[in-house]
């Protein structure tokens, strides 16, 4: 017997009332709505149509989740299949990570690098541009602003 290896999360198909009821009406061709993923590899949902518990990285994020390690869920495909955005479960999800104090402490440093003149040494309230090399004043005074 051969046992059953899943490159992406088994789910147990989760419906959409709506969309089922929808496409067994023949109201209208739903290209994305593919819960089973037999056609697309993944269970697939319209844009906007995911069902509850699976949601978004950025969804996540917003929840104070991250997906952890899980693997992908279903997806969600628009735009003619250009735009694809991948779901996760939301009960396997796992707290975000805070940043340590030190960590914090190193991304200060470096931003305040960033906003420090390498001619007068000033700190700015705004990131030096790279093409510059200098604060705007001091480009401004040596020419580099033509």
């Amino acid at each position: 017997m051969h046992a059953t290896h899943y490159t992406h999360a088994p789910t147990s198909a989760a419906r959409v009332p709506q969309l089922d009821a929808t496409a067994r009406g023949g109201m209208i061709y739903l290209k994305y709505y593919d819960p089973t993923g037999a056609r697309f590899g993944l269970p697939t949902y319209p844009y906007r149509w995911a069902p509850q518990g699976l949601l978004t990285a950025r969804q996540l994020r917003a929840r104070g989740l991250r997906p952890g390690g899980q693997p992908i869920a279903a997806q969600i495909l628009w735009r003619d299949g250009a735009r694809v955005a991948y779901l996760y479960r939301e009960d396997l999800a796992k707290p975000k990570r805070t940043a340590t104090a030190a960590q914090l402490a190193a991304i200060a440093k470096a931003l305040r690098a960033r906003r420090t003149c390498s001619t007068c040494g000033r700190e700015r309230w705004y990131y030096i541009p790279r093409s510059l090399g200098e604060c705007l004043d001091c480009a401004e005074q040596s020419g580099g602003l033509a």
